[in-house]
């Protein structure tokens, strides 16, 4: 079996995604591991020496490559890849750059992805709507899918992603966070190596006080960590979030996951835990799907200043998640592909 061939989405390119890309790509540990197949922009992607170098093809002549690959997907214009200033053609290639990664993923012409950030404001700016690449790849592959921060102290996954707070009562569900529980469970059990052990975080303040705060922990989380305890999931809580982060190295040492119920509860400790090391992996798909933990960082890019560590991370976690299902094959299944949106032209 040869190296895992490894996708990876350019991100926005008045963004830090370009040069922490090709950083990554220059480290010994990310090129023994990983053969990288880069989706993303000509013109930008030809400042980089190490990456000049690569072979480069157009999307519609990607096949499974051999060696470190540019998948073309635009020529930008000069005044549309500037870093630090995102423009509308930009918000329009960042968003085709996925399209085009995904269409890969779909044709098996790579083993797992990697995204660099994007800015859902800049996608959306070009008229294509947007809320993250969870969502799009959950509905390009027709599967319920988990987004996880996967650190070195504390792994937290999420039941609702990229959603108003006002909406969260209504998204919480009995069944919804019982499945979200089973997948869990499932995906983590053969990095562990044991049916993990999952804290179940509250939703309201204190876990709710006994319905005193909120009703959501009686009448829903409660009930869905019976139901996954039923089908033998090893779920623990409702748990005061509070509580739990308040001695973090022992939320390592006590659970294999948490289960937060809205994005900022989840991310806000996972970030401030170990920001550099901590990877976004998509649960639930086909094919692995990685990214860094930060988001475009304008302010800093194209002046040498944005540290590589998470993309590297990231590089990683992608190349093992693809490494053990390409050894476990009847893991990697492929799910029925939902209808994606069309990609825009180039």
């Amino acid at each position: 079996m040869g190296l895992p061939l490894v996708g990876i989405s350019l991100g926005d390119v008045s963004g830090i995604g370009p040069e922490v890309t090709a950083a990554a790509l220059t480290k010994p540990s990310v090129r023994k591991v990983l053969v990288p197949v880069i989706f993303g922009d000509g013109p930008t992607l030809e400042r980089f020496t190490a990456i000049r170098r690569y072979a480069r093809v157009e999307p519609s002549a990607l096949g499974r490559v051999e060696g470190p690959t540019v998948v073309e997907v635009t020529r930008l214009a000069e005044k549309d890849r500037v870093p630090g200033k995102p423009s509308r053609e930009g918000g329009r290639a960042q968003y085709a750059f996925v399209t085009a990664a995904i269409d890969a993923m779909r044709a098996g012409h790579v083993d797992a992805l990697c995204t660099a950030p994007v800015s859902k404001e800049q996608i959306s700016r070009a008229g294509i709507p947007f809320m993250g690449h969870t969502e799009v790849l959950a509905e390009a592959f027709g599967v319920d899918v988990m987004m996880l921060m996967d650190g070195p102290r504390v792994r937290v996954a999420l039941a609702t992603n990229h959603v108003p707070l006002a909406d969260l009562p209504r998204l919480l569900t009995v069944d919804g966070l019982t499945a979200q529980l089973k997948l869990l469970s499932r995906s983590l059990e053969p990095v562990v190596g044991h049916k993990p052990r999952i804290a179940v975080l509250g939703l309201n303040p204190h876990a709710g006080e006994g319905g005193l705060l909120g009703r959501e922990e009686v009448e829903v989380i409660g009930p869905a960590i019976r139901k996954a305890r039923a089908a033998r999931v090893d779920a623990h809580g409702p748990i005061p979030a509070d509580g739990l982060f308040a001695k973090p190295d022992a939320v390592g040492a006590r659970y294999d996951a948490v289960l937060a119920m809205y994005h900022d509860q989840g991310l806000i400790p996972a970030k401030a835990l170990d920001f550099e090391r901590t990877v976004n992996v998509t649960l639930g798909l086909p094919v692995p799907r990685t990214s860094p933990d930060h988001g475009t960082a304008y302010a800093i890019a194209g002046k040498g200043e944005a540290s590589c560590v998470p993309m590297v991370e990231a590089l990683l976690k992608a190349a093992q998640l693809a490494g053990a299902r390409l050894a476990h094959p009847a893991t990697g299944r492929h799910a029925r592909p939902g209808p994606l949106r069309p990609s825009p032209g180039r």
